[in-house]
């Protein structure tokens, strides 16, 4: 299958539902109610993007939000925000530990939570690009998007060697 990836001074991307937006070419051609997908929602978080149609069928990729124009980059990052949502993690609060269970509770962009981590080396990954991603026991997924932006009691909590 060939893929269709959509040259970004060509393209307009309007707003349509909170997951959806439309397409319109220059060349006149439109498509409406495409649902963006990240194709590497971990590690791509700007880059390769599938603009899937109402049956689920792509038709056409982005290779790089950045070179869009801000409006249609705007719309795109905002209907991905609404999908990919992940509370952001700004503060821990408490962590306790129980027959090698943790329990955190936490603040993040969306409020408080608490939860468990069942196997630390398994929930808890650290990427390259210095991002945390933590899946909870109930595979429920959190962010810290900056470990060392958080303040020092946090950094202490989840990292108690440092």
């Amino acid at each position: 299958m060939a893929r269709n990836f959509v040259d970004p001074n060509a393209v307009r991307f309007t707003v349509n539902d909170k997951i959806y937006v439309d397409a319109e070419l220059y060349t006149g051609e439109k498509f409406t109610m495409l649902e963006p997908h990240r194709l590497f929602p971990v590690s791509g978080l700007m880059k390769y993007i599938s603009l899937l149609d109402e049956e689920g069928n792509e038709k056409m990729i982005i290779r790089d939000l950045d070179q869009l124009m801000p409006e249609s980059k705007e719309v795109i990052l905002n209907c991905l925000n609404e999908r990919y949502m992940i509370p952001k993690i700004t503060r821990l609060i408490k962590r306790t530990e129980k027959f090698k269970i943790w329990m955190w509770t936490v603040d993040t962009d969306r409020g408080e939570y608490t939860f468990e981590i069942i196997n630390s080396y398994q929930s808890i990954k650290i990427l390259y690009d210095g991002r945390i991603l933590i899946k909870d026991g109930n595979d429920n997924r959190y962010e810290i998007p900056d470990l060392y932006a958080l303040d020092k009691r946090s950094i202490k909590l989840i990292l108690p060697d440092v």
